[in-house]
C-alpha cells in the first residue's frame, strides 16, 4: 500500500474521510492497519465547519504521528483506499501460489484489496507499526541460520500483541477524536482480511 502523503498529493489526512482497520505482518515488526469510517454528520454542520476553517492536514498528520510514537508505535502512514495496482499485485501473487499453505489468503482476496467493501464508508487507512525485534537481538540471526539450534519467535515471548495493539489504537483514536471531533472507526489486529503489503 502506498501512503497518500508519500504520493505528494497533499491529502495526507482528510478529516471528513478519516477511516480505520488494523492487520499485522509478523516479520521484523508488526504492521497494523486501522481503517476508520466517517461518522454521519448533518450536511450544514460539515459545510459550516469546512467554510469556517480549512484544517492544516499536514500538521494534523504530524500530530497523529507524534501521538502514535508516544503510544509506542515505530511508524505511522496514512493511505487512501483506491488500490487497483496493489489488488492486482495480490491477485498475481496468489495465482503464482506464493501464499503457500496460508489457505486464508485467497478466501477473502477481494476484500483485502478493497477496504471500503470490508468496512463500508471507509475512505482512509491509518497504518501503524510496532517493532518487537530489539537491536540487541542481532545474534538471533546466527541462531536462525543454524539448523541444529532452535529459536523462539520474539513476538511469542512477550504479551499477546492483539490486545496490546487494540488498546493502543483505541487510545490513538481517542486522541484524534479529542482533536477533531467524533468519527466512525474500526480497528483490526489480525481479525479481518486487510491488504498487508503489496
Amino acid at each position: 500500500m502506498r501512503f497518500a502523503d508519500a504520493r505528494g498529493d497533499g491529502r495526507a489526512l482528510d478529516l471528513a474521510h478519516l477511516i480505520g482497520a488494523v492487520q499485522c505482518v509478523l516479520v521484523l515488526g508488526l504492521l497494523h492497519r486501522w481503517i476508520m469510517s466517517p461518522a454521519p454528520a448533518a450536511p450544514q454542520t460539515l459545510a459550516a465547519s469546512t467554510a469556517a476553517a480549512v484544517p492544516d492536514y499536514a500538521a494534523l498528520r504530524a500530530e497523529i504521528a507524534g501521538w502514535a510514537r508516544e503510544l509506542g508505535f515505530a511508524a505511522l502512514g496514512v493511505a487512501g483506499i483506491d488500490l487497483p495496482e496493489d489488488a492486482a499485485h495480490l491477485t498475481d501473487w496468489l495465482a503464482q501460489g506464493q501464499h503457500g499453505s496460508m489457505d486464508y489468503m485467497p478466501r477473502h482476496a477481494a476484500l483485502r484489496g478493497n477496504p471500503a467493501a470490508l468496512q463500508p464508508g471507509t475512505l482512509r487507512v491509518i497504518s501503524v507499526r510496532m517493532d518487537y525485534w530489539p537491536a540487541q537481538a542481532a545474534d538471533a540471526w546466527q541462531v536462525l541460520g543454524d539448523g541444529e539450534r532452535a529459536y523462539i519467535a520474539r513476538y511469542a515471548l512477550g504479551r499477546d500483541y492483539h490486545g496490546l495493539m487494540r488498546k493502543r489504537l483505541q487510545k490513538l483514536a481517542e486522541r484524534i477524536v479529542a482533536r477533531i471531533g467524533p468519527f466512525g472507526y474500526r480497528a483490526f489486529a489480525d481479525s479481518a482480511p486487510v491488504l498487508e503489503k503489496a
